[in-house]
C-alpha cells in the first residue's frame, strides 16, 4: 500500500538535486503539501491510481479547513510542454487529465501559430525536467521567464492540485490557492487562463 507523508522526505539520500530544490522552495514559502512516493508515473492511468491513494487517506495538513464541500479531491493534471513552430515561444499547459488537447483550440486563445510538443533538450534547458516529470514546479528553474504558464480554468476551480516535484517517482498534493497565491508569485510566472 502506498504511504502518504506530510512534507519533504526526512532522508533525501538517492533523490536528485532538482527534487530537493522543490522541497526547499515549498518550505521557504510555508506551503503545506502531502507527498506520495511511487514507481515512475508515465501514464494518466498511473496518475489516477496515485490520486486514488491520496483519496483513501485523510489530509491532516488541511483538516481545519471545512469551508468547502468539494472534499479533498485533487485534479489530475496533464502538464504539457509546448512550443510554437519557430521555437521562439514556450508554454507549459496545465489541464485536467480527462480533457482532450486540441492544438487549434489553444492556439486561437493565445494567438499563437501552430503549437507542438517541445523536445527533451528544451525541457531540460528551461524546466530542468525530463519526459514524464513535467510539472508546474519546474518553473522555478525558468529564471528568465522564457516559459509562459497556461492553466485551464477547471484546474483553478478545483480545491487541490497534484503535481510532481520535478521527478515522476513522487507526487505532491496541495491547495490550488497555495499554487496561485504563494508559489507562482514567488516564481514570477503569471498564468494565462484558458478554456479547453
Amino acid at each position: 500500500m502506498l504511504t502518504i507523508h506530510n512534507g519533504r522526505p526526512a532522508d533525501t539520500t538517492g533523490r536528485l538535486e532538482r527534487e530537493i530544490r522543490v522541497y526547499d522552495l515549498l518550505d521557504s514559502l510555508d506551503v503545506e503539501y502531502e507527498r506520495l512516493d511511487h514507481e515512475p508515473a508515465m501514464t494518466m492511468e498511473v496518475c489516477a491510481e496515485i490520486d486514488a491513494a491520496f483519496e483513501r487517506l485523510p489530509l491532516e495538513a488541511f483538516k481545519a479547513d471545512t469551508s468547502t464541500d468539494k472534499g479533498k479531491h485533487a485534479i489530475i493534471c496533464k502538464n504539457l510542454f509546448l512550443t510554437n513552430k519557430q521555437k521562439t515561444k514556450y508554454y507549459l499547459l496545465m489541464m485536467p487529465g480527462d480533457k482532450k488537447f486540441l492544438t487549434k483550440d489553444l492556439s486561437a486563445q493565445i494567438n499563437s501559430a501552430r503549437l507542438s510538443f517541445a523536445g527533451e533538450d528544451d525541457m531540460l534547458k528551461y524546466l530542468d525536467v525530463t519526459p514524464g516529470s513535467v510539472s508546474v514546479l519546474g518553473l522555478m528553474n525558468d529564471k528568465d521567464n522564457t516559459v509562459q504558464l497556461l492553466i485551464d480554468k477547471d484546474v483553478l476551480e478545483s480545491e487541490y492540485v497534484g503535481c510532481h516535484p520535478c521527478m515522476n517517482t513522487s507526487s505532491l498534493r496541495m491547495k490550488v490557492t497555495a499554487l496561485t497565491e504563494k508559489i507562482l508569485p514567488a516564481l514570477h510566472h503569471e498564468p494565462i487562463v484558458v478554456e479547453l
